[in-house]
């Protein structure tokens, strides 16, 4: 089931040196359920941190996030993620036991697990790679390992941080068109993180644009294009333009 985020007046401030770094300051925002939202900024405006606190890995230095309505007190399987990093992956075993491994956590059995493994593979057009292992997949296919094994343990927000930002043009094209799909399909709440104005554009419902200098947000956009969006077309175009802006770039 999809699942509310809320943030309430949150703040991260970290030590480096012999200074205090403030790499989020007040942010609040809402994701209701099933929506998808891309946050969008410049490199270091904090929105990898915002991801990070919302999965767990970070405690907020003041503020609240909630999940479902209960608040959040570290890591937990109501989350998925998925990094750009394509060594996420566990090299020893094949896409298949890749998928599973968040089911064995649960202790679902073998024969639960590998069913439900395959239905993940078969969501993301890889079920003819089901035992490959990582090495002998393409990036793209790596991370769409990754795509299904973040959706298996059925969680109810998908945390999707630059997943695509290592792919070459072509193939990152087809991976945002699969994550559509793949969200049309399972309705799950996604937070995605991104510095690509095309790409926030093509995938998000809403779209939280962040100011650099410390993570404040700067603007929301409410994105009512028709699904599949077409990049060429005048109001995506429009959409573009009036976030470029905001971000400062003309």
């Amino acid at each position: 089931m999809a699942e509310r985020i809320e943030l309430k007046q949150v703040s991260y401030q970290y030590r480096t040196g012999q200074r205090d770094v403030l790499a989020v300051d007040d942010v609040s925002f809402s994701v209701e359920p099933s929506a998808f939202l891309c946050v969008l900024g410049p490199s270091g405006c904090g929105k990898t941190t915002i991801m990070n606190m919302i999965a767990g890995f970070l405690a907020p230095t003041r503020g609240e996030i909630r999940i479902g309505g209960a608040p959040i007190t570290g890591k937990g399987q109501d989350r998925g993620v998925v990094f750009q990093d394509f060594s996420q992956l566990f090299p020893w075993r094949t896409a298949r036991r890749n998928v599973e491994f968040g089911l064995e956590l649960r202790k679902v059995n073998a024969d639960e697990r590998r069913r439900t493994a395959l239905e993940f593979l078969r969501l993301v057009r890889l079920q003819d790679f089901a035992d490959a292992y990582p090495h002998q997949l393409s990036g793209g296919m790596q991370q769409r390992v990754a795509i299904a094994r973040a959706l298996a343990y059925n969680p109810g927000v998908l945390l999707m941080d630059e997943p695509f930002a290592a792919l070459d043009a072509m193939t990152r094209d087809e991976m945002q068109r699969l994550v559509t799909e793949v969200w049309q399909q399972t309705r799950k709440t996604i937070v995605y993180v991104t510095h690509n104005v095309a790409e926030a554009v093509y995938l998000g419902d809403t779209v939280l644009v962040l100011d650099a200098h410390p993570g404040k947000i700067k603007e929301q956009f409410t994105l009512d294009l028709p699904r599949p969006r077409d990049p060429l077309s005048a109001p995506f175009v429009e959409a573009q333009r009036r976030i470029m802006q905001a971000l400062g770039m003309h």
